[in-house]
């Protein structure tokens, strides 16, 4: 029996339907119940309503693809996303990144504290990643990228000092809108997991490029663009760490995620609706617009 969904929009409703629960999206990949946080239907649901809501990722964060490099390499694994970003929109704002500052210069500004939601904070790793910055600054100043395609971009840019792959597919994905690399950070390795499209042998240390050829079948399985299922996934695993922390040691069944689509969802073949009145972090929503 097919699923269900309506996507109340002002005065209209719209109306979608996906394969039943037990049915496989891809082999051994179920696709679960539309309303069952995060199975692949789930994630159907989340790609399809927001193009019908008119809610579209938004990847660039700098205006020139320099200020790509930076906002990505300030950002990533042990710094929180307000926290890069504010390094990002100092640097910015100073000038620096359209420029070949020298490692000392952007340590100093760096090294300051950074003033989010009224604390001081502290920017970590400020002389790594001053060190990092400068080199590639220089480097964007001297050569002109291939633009041609993320997995191109991604090459030359693996090649500057602290760039690896899962930083250098975000800044690909971001400046180009391209599709064909994935950023396989924490969010999207868990919500692999937990969906069962990521093969569980393989880890992001040794098998990044095994682990993105799945995410991107799975990603075109369910008819979503990379590129935008990546983007869905962060924003909806970031908003949930409750849930998803409870799911990691648990199971799916009976559980009810937050969610940041302001719609509603009915399920026709369960009989049930909910309300997915976002409660996530205000200041991340720019992500999508």
């Amino acid at each position: 029996m097919r699923q269900s969904a309506a996507i109340f929009i002002d005065s209209a409703v719209v109306q979608i339907e996906l394969p039943s629960s037990d049915t496989f999206v891809l082999p051994g990949i179920p696709w679960g119940p539309i309303e069952a946080f995060p199975t692949p239907a789930y994630w159907t649901y989340q790609v399809m309503a927001r193009r019908i809501t008119g809610i579209s990722p938004r990847h660039r964060l700098g205006s020139t693809l320099a200020e790509e490099v930076g906002a990505c390499l300030l950002g990533g694994h042990g710094i929180p996303a307000n926290v890069g970003l504010a390094a990002f929109r100092r640097l910015q704002t100073l000038g620096m990144l359209a420029n070949t500052p020298t490692e000392s210069e952007i340590f100093d500004v760096l090294s300051h504290p950074l003033e989010i939601d009224g604390r001081q904070i502290r920017y970590r790793f400020a002389k790594q990643k001053a060190h990092y910055l400068s080199k590639a600054l220089l480097r964007l100043s001297t050569e002109t990228p291939p633009l041609n395609s993320g997995k191109t971009l991604r090459q030359w840019l693996i090649q500057l000092p602290g760039i690896g792959l899962k930083t250098a597919s975000w800044v690909a994905r971001n400046w180009l809108n391209a599709d064909d690399v994935a950023i396989l950070d924490i969010h999207v390795l868990r919500a692999g997991a937990l969906a069962k499209f990521f093969d569980e042998n393989l880890t992001v240390e040794k098998n990044y490029l095994e682990l993105e050829e799945q995410f991107i079948r799975f990603a075109q399985a369910i008819g979503a663009r990379p590129s935008e299922l990546d983007a869905i996934i962060w924003f909806e695993m970031m908003s949930s760490p409750r849930t998803v922390t409870q799911l990691m040691g648990g199971s799916l069944a009976g559980v009810r995620p937050r969610s940041s689509s302001n719609v509603l969802v009915t399920n026709s073949s369960r009989g049930r609706s909910r309300s997915n009145k976002g409660t996530a972090d205000t200041k991340q929503t720019r992500l999508f617009e």
